[in-house]
């Protein structure tokens, strides 16, 4: 059903008026023109597509729009302030945690939603959570060493 859908994307207000049954992916990348987020497989599995909901790492090819009527979305375009890259870009950059880039700003999101309620994780506890991200290049060695990174140049966690 066609319906006006209001929410926040990275910090400012916005309105869709979009069949509330379209994928929250499609919405930010034809919508919206955020293409930062990737369609992979379609099917929520390889975490390509996440963003952001409320403070939770969500797989947009998979979540309804008008699941985030009211809330908070941040997407890889609105990680960075004022200019300045998030410690978690910085890191990942530092450390070569991407070949291709296709993966990689699912990667930050989820990596950020770690960071967000475990400043300091444990490595075990990093290579569990992104376990669900798939990058065919092998980068995944150099992504936990960047999230090791960020946790720690965020001394008291990350924003």
């Amino acid at each position: 059903m066609q319906r006006t859908i209001s929410f926040t994307l990275n910090g400012k207000p916005v309105q869709v008026t979009v069949d509330d049954e379209r994928m929250l992916l499609w919405v930010l990348r034809y919508d919206l023109g955020l293409t930062g987020a990737k369609f992979g497989c379609g099917e929520g599995l390889c975490g390509a597509c996440t963003v952001i909901v409320n403070r939770e790492a969500v797989l947009s090819c998979v979540t309804p729009v008008k699941e985030v009527a009211g809330k908070q979305v941040l997407t890889i375009e609105g990680l960075s302030r004022n200019g300045r890259l998030h410690p978690i870009q910085e890191a990942f950059l530092m450390h070569h945690a991407f070949q291709c880039g296709f993966c990689t700003p699912g990667m930050i999101l989820h990596a950020y939603a770690l960071l967000q309620k475990t400043p300091r994780p444990a490595r075990a506890d990093i290579i569990r959570h992104m376990d669900g991200h798939l990058c065919r290049c092998g980068s995944h060695h150099r992504i936990v060493t960047a999230i090791q990174e960020a946790a720690g140049a965020a001394k008291g966690g990350v924003r």
